[in-house]
């Protein structure tokens, strides 16, 4: 069903704060599982799975159970990469990014447990090789994947970042 008030939704559950979120990249077959969330009419946004902390639980089970509500995939969690800082009011969020791997689960589109059942933003969930996410536009993806130019990158990268991402229109 779509939801003409995507938008507000989205602020109303995410915005006007500072959010902690955890990401985690699974390589697998050289590609990475991305999943596609509606952010407004018309308007998408690629990214690897993840999603907000919950107060009192460490960053690992978090992105344990992000991943698993996303993607119906079971990971174990690996070496911590890099942070991002998405600062685009009214949201803005800091990004823990992990390497992960698959321990268990089949991959499926999941859901977002914080919004209902028919606002649902989680569209499509897939492995995309470079090339596919290097012809993704740059205003329809996370902006780190606009700056990488191989996998071997997203190993790479260490410390800190803020590209500057603007994911409501």
């Amino acid at each position: 069903m779509k939801n003409p008030n995507i938008k507000k939704d989205i602020i109303d559950n995410f915005g006007n704060r500072l959010r902690t979120r955890v990401n985690g990249i699974l390589i697998q077959q050289n590609k990475i599982l991305m999943v596609k969330h509606r952010m407004g009419d018309n308007h998408w946004f690629w990214n690897v799975p993840g999603g907000g902390m919950q107060y009192g639980q460490d960053a690992k089970s978090n992105l344990k159970r992000e991943f698993l509500e996303e993607t119906g995939l079971e990971i174990e969690v690996g070496e911590y990469r890099f942070v991002h800082e998405f600062l685009s009011p009214p949201l803005h969020a800091i990004e823990l990014f992990f390497e992960v791997s698959q321990t268990n689960g089949k991959l499926e589109v999941g859901i977002d447990p914080e919004l209902e059942t028919d606002k649902q933003v989680i569209e499509e969930v897939k492995f995309l090789s470079m090339e596919e996410i290097k012809n993704i536009p740059s205003d329809k993806k996370h902006a780190l994947f606009g700056r990488i130019n191989s996998l071997n990158d997203v190993r790479i990268w260490k410390g800190y970042f803020n590209f500057g991402n603007k994911c409501i229109k």
